[in-house]
């Protein structure tokens, strides 16, 4: 069962290194953190969507939500619209905080992001004890939905299609003016990522799906079975559709605490 601690108290950027520009630290609980759960966002979304993931994860674990460029504390920075650059970026920054135990989950975009950072850290020799993917094709059988450059009404009525899920932003002119650029910019990273040989991972896979979500159908959330060797990958689905994991926030937390542990890839060759 989950423990049931108070959230841990988030500490915000600092700007004196990389790694406090691009992470948002929740502190574990414990004394010394054991091992670290890296998250990314989706297309348009920001850290605040893992804020409430610490009081359902072990007291040893300290989370980290990578902050995109172009929004909140983040807002005058120039947003990345190529995912070499956000990839190459988010693993350096990642340089200094080497010495635990890491795993990486991601949402939507963020997964294909987490993706590309795992295979980063592989090369160094530093591989994820696992890599969580939710709400996401495998890389060569995604097929994100165009949309026409300029038509902002377009672009968030494709956000509305997915879910509900925070989409009444875009009806106050004053946020809707703010939000646009960075939610803009992703789905250009998003767009221009079209692999169509991915290198398999090393780290064990495992993938979450809405059962009512319309943007990746189940055979291609499967498909990130061939992005790791035979018998690391895992495929789990809940109610809902693409923001499941809002409503189910507890029960996914619960299931990525239990699978944190599961294998032990440190002691493997």
């Amino acid at each position: 069962m989950p423990p049931t601690h108070p959230t841990a108290v988030a500490h915000p950027a600092s700007g004196r290194h990389p790694a406090d520009r691009w992470f948002r630290v929740h502190r574990s609980r414990a004394p010394r953190p054991a091992r670290r759960l890296l998250c990314f966002p989706h297309a348009g979304g920001t850290a605040q969507l893992f804020h409430g993931w610490p009081a359902h994860l072990p007291d040893d674990v300290e989370l980290l939500a990578v902050r995109y460029p172009g929004r909140q504390d983040r807002l005058m920075e120039p947003c990345i619209t190529d995912m070499t650059t956000l990839a190459d970026a988010v693993t350096e920054a990642l340089a200094p905080l080497s010495e635990l135990p890491l795993t990486l989950f991601g949402h939507s975009m963020g997964s294909a992001v987490a993706y590309e950072v795992a295979l980063r850290l592989e090369a160094r020799g530093l591989r994820p004890e696992r890599l969580f993917v939710s709400g996401r094709a495998a890389p060569h059988r995604a097929r994100p939905a165009p949309v026409p450059d300029g038509d902002d009404d377009a672009l968030v009525d494709t956000v509305r299609g997915l879910g509900a899920y925070q989409s009444e932003v875009y009806d106050i002119p004053e946020l809707r003016e703010l939000l646009l650029p960075a939610l803009r910019a992703d789905y250009r990273l998003v767009q221009s990522y079209c692999p169509s040989r991915p290198t398999p991972l090393r780290t064990p896979v495992t993938a979450y799906t809405g059962r009512d979500d319309t943007s990746c159908r189940a055979e291609t959330v499967h498909a990130w079975a061939d992005l790791t060797a035979p018998g690391r990958f895992e495929l789990r689905s809940f109610p809902g559709d693409h923001f499941y994991l809002v409503a189910h926030e507890a029960e996914l937390v619960a299931d990525i605490a239990a699978r944190l542990t599961s294998w032990d890839t440190r002691a493997e060759t």
